[in-house]
């Protein structure tokens, strides 16, 4: 994982548990890494990788079997597409939008490449 976002690295792993939780790599009930294993895996201190567990246990993504370790919850899927959107919609988009008006680029423009993009996918 490279962290050169400007977004803080707990929150940039807690992008990357969910991205494996919407990908379906890590599914529900499923047992994930523990602290140490990601800490190691990803080259971060322990204590981020904590941070960021329990930051996802909070928003009810992951959940802590005492004893056991950490596993995907009921409603990780559920809950990881709601922290993602809000995310997207509050983060993502103004500069999307910005970028848009700066480059004159239309909502129709968009979404032509956006079908051309769906149309590519199927095939």
């Amino acid at each position: 994982m490279n962290f050169q976002n400007k977004k803080a690295i707990y929150l940039q792993i807690a992008d990357f548990v969910c991205e494996r939780i919407l990908l379906s790599e890590w599914k529900q009930k499923e047992k994930i890494p523990s602290i140490r294993e990601l800490a190691i895996g990803l080259e971060v201190n322990p204590n981020t990788v904590m941070r960021t567990y329990n930051f996802l246990e909070e928003k009810n993504i992951i959940e802590m079997q005492r004893g056991v370790g950490y596993f995907v919850s009921a409603k990780a899927h559920k809950n990881a597409v709601t922290l993602k959107k809000e995310e997207f919609l509050t983060e993502d988009l103004p500069n999307i939008f910005r970028s848009m008006d700066l480059l004159n680029i239309s909502i129709d423009d968009l979404k032509q490449l956006y079908d051309r993009r769906k149309k590519h996918e199927k095939k």
